[in-house]
């Protein structure tokens, strides 16, 4: 009798691991973003919006610009000019009581005085005043007034912006250097060089040849 070897395979019983499942990789593809072609219309609303902004820049640059020399012209024109209001009647008729003018602070800066000047000056016995006077007699002058009259180097000084004379002063001087003779339209109620003597030419504060109130009135003095 044939013995058959039956030979059985049995599984090890050392297991192996099984490998641990991936997830599968998915590539993705992104069409990539590309702009519109511009329209023609859209093309010159972008140009109109560019030229929007350069003109609102150019404005506000020119504001600025504005501003600046606004104010350094402001701060200039308040060291050279002034409104002062006049208290008095000692230049009536052409000034009057009340009457606001321009002191100008420059001129003199530039020219010499001149007879005939409408000037503020500070009162020589007390500084702190301010006087509005005529400039009648110039440094080395000879000033001679008598009957009403005012004769400057021998010569009368013919003066219409005076309507009544002051008979009364009687004065003869020669006029210092670097003074001024001054006197008041208003010859019979005018405290001036008749009075307080010559005014030095540092006190002298500007030339006034300007009204600029009333607005009936405004206008340039003689």
């Amino acid at each position: 009798m044939t013995t058959e070897e039956i030979v059985t395979t049995r599984p090890s019983t050392t297991e192996v691991a099984p490998e641990p499942l991936l997830a599968p990789r998915v590539e993705t593809w992104r069409k990539p973003i590309v702009e519109a072609p511009l329209d023609d219309l859209s093309r010159a609303r972008r140009a109109l919006e560019r030229r929007d902004r350069e003109r609102k820049r150019r404005v506000n640059s020119a504001l600025v610009t504005s501003l600046k020399l606004g104010l350094i012209l402001f701060f200039t024109y308040g060291l050279i000019f002034n409104f002062s209001i006049v208290r008095g009647s000692s230049m009536s008729p052409g000034i009057h009581d009340g009457d606001r003018i321009l002191v100008d602070h420059l001129t003199y800066l530039l020219r010499d005085v001149k007879r005939l000047d409408i000037v503020v000056l500070q009162y020589p016995l007390d500084p702190r005043l301010d006087y509005i006077k005529r400039v009648i007699g110039l440094p080395g002058d000879e000033i001679l007034i008598e009957d009403g009259a005012v004769y400057v180097n021998g010569v009368h000084l013919d003066e219409p912006y005076i309507t009544e004379p002051d008979p009364r002063t009687r004065l003869h001087e020669i006029v210092r250097a670097d003074s001024f003779f001054v006197m008041g339209d208003n010859r019979p109620h005018s405290s001036d060089s008749r009075e307080f003597g010559q005014v030095p030419r540092a006190n002298l504060v500007g030339l006034v040849n300007l009204r600029v109130w009333p607005p009936e009135r405004v206008g340039v003095l003689d």
